[in-house]
């Protein structure tokens, strides 16, 4: 797969990105809770657990590994490059005081996939130039997930979006009621975590999140 080709994949999986949180675990597992969201059309997965000890995070990334491939979804896991070598996921996803993106692409080789967090132009560009192959931009509207992420405004989205060659990932407090409020940004799709995980009915959560997103992104 050449630059181009991996930039267009890259592209497509970013239109509805599923970004998993234990706090809303309860009648279901996160494992039956995923495979929902995988029913319900998600494009991309990530596995984010800040405080789980690593073999059962490794056991657990194990069998995401193995859901998310049957239905050909790219995994992502957050911040552990090493876990992720370990179970041969496609990608990470580092914030920026997490790893310097270049020394992750030196750990993880030239076809995985690197995600990084980004606030403003600045960061996007030395992002880009260390390697990243997509930006996960924001908080583009307030969040209880991450309490101290302060909201960009939609202007810096797109000023991110327009300065860099690498596909943008909203991110932050988007739920049905404000994805189109992300049209003519530019970003190639939205980055969700209670939306899905937090509703009652994930696959439908899902099902409309994901045409919503087909919506916002033609604009």
């Amino acid at each position: 797969m050449n630059c181009a080709e991996k930039r267009e994949m890259v592209r497509r999986a970013l239109l509805l990105y599923a970004v998993t949180d234990r706090s809303w675990v309860g009648e279901k597992t996160l494992y039956e809770q995923v495979k929902a969201s995988l029913d319900g059309g998600i494009t991309l997965l990530q596995l984010r657990e800040k405080e789980m000890p690593y073999e059962d995070f490794l056991r657990e990334a194990k069998d995401m590994k193995a859901l998310a491939a049957s239905y050909r979804v790219p995994l992502m896991i957050n911040d552990n490059v090493d876990l992720a070598l370990a179970v041969d996921a496609d990608g990470v996803h580092v914030g920026q005081s997490d790893m310097e993106a270049g020394s992750v692409r030196e750990k993880l080789g030239r076809d995985k996939v690197i995600g990084v967090s980004a606030r403003t132009v600045l960061e996007a560009l030395r992002a880009e130039k260390a390697g990243a192959d997509y930006l996960g931009v924001g908080a583009v509207f307030s969040t209880s997930t991450k309490e101290d992420a302060d909201v960009i405004a939609w202007d810096t989205l797109k000023e991110i979006c327009q300065a860099v060659s690498i596909p943008v990932v909203a991110i932050g407090g988007i739920k049905k009621d404000n994805v189109m409020q992300l049209a003519g940004s530019g970003a190639a799709g939205i980055s969700v975590i209670s939306g899905i995980y937090g509703q009652t009915d994930i696959r439908a959560a899902c099902e409309e999140l994901l045409a919503l997103a087909k919506e916002m992104i033609k604009k």
